[in-house]
């Protein structure tokens, strides 16, 4: 019996090293049109309730919500699932504004509510299938994160999402 528990301990061990020698991404686990979806932890700047009122911006794309006050600071808001399918996403009960910056970009995006903070392995991601089905543009996804326990965590890519790159180009 004791065999079979130390071989268990050293099997948990191996995997574990395995685990720790793979390249790690952190994310922050948000729900989106109704799927757990995840940005790299390291482009978060905060995260803050949703405002009671929200200065609109005329003119700007339907994504636009408007600009906030935060800190001092004038930030722009953004609606990711205004964006990949037309629809507003809920601004009531646990919504929350996502602040992020991305190549010295600084915005929020709407998010139904913050789920946590989580630790993906290389070896738990898989690249986008357009054949899947559902409420997120695959062209917006950089990866599809499977959990240990089942559950899929969709990695959206903010470049490809809000054009950041070419937003840059048209200021230089």
């Amino acid at each position: 019996m004791t065999q079979t528990a130390d071989a268990a301990t050293a099997l948990k061990q191996q995997q574990y090293d395995v685990e720790r020698s793979e390249k790690e991404n952190i994310l922050l686990v948000f729900e989106l049109a109704g799927e757990n979806c995840g940005l790299e932890a390291n482009y978060v700047r905060t995260i803050v309730t949703v405002p009671p009122r929200i200065t609109r911006i005329p003119n700007s794309p339907g994504y636009v919500t408007g600009v906030i006050n935060l800190r001092g600071s004038i930030i722009p808001v953004l609606d990711c699932q205004v964006k990949m399918n037309g629809m507003s996403t809920s601004r009531e009960g646990d919504a929350r504004i996502v602040v992020v910056e991305y190549e010295g970009v600084m915005f929020g995006i709407f998010v139904e509510n913050v789920r946590e903070v989580r630790t993906v392995y290389e070896s738990q991601i898989e690249t986008p299938d357009a054949s899947r089905t559902g409420s997120i543009d695959m062209d917006y996804v950089v990866g599809i994160a499977k959990m240990d326990d089942g559950r899929l965590i969709v990695m959206l890519d903010l470049n490809t999402l809000f054009g950041i790159d070419e937003i840059m180009q048209e200021d230089n």
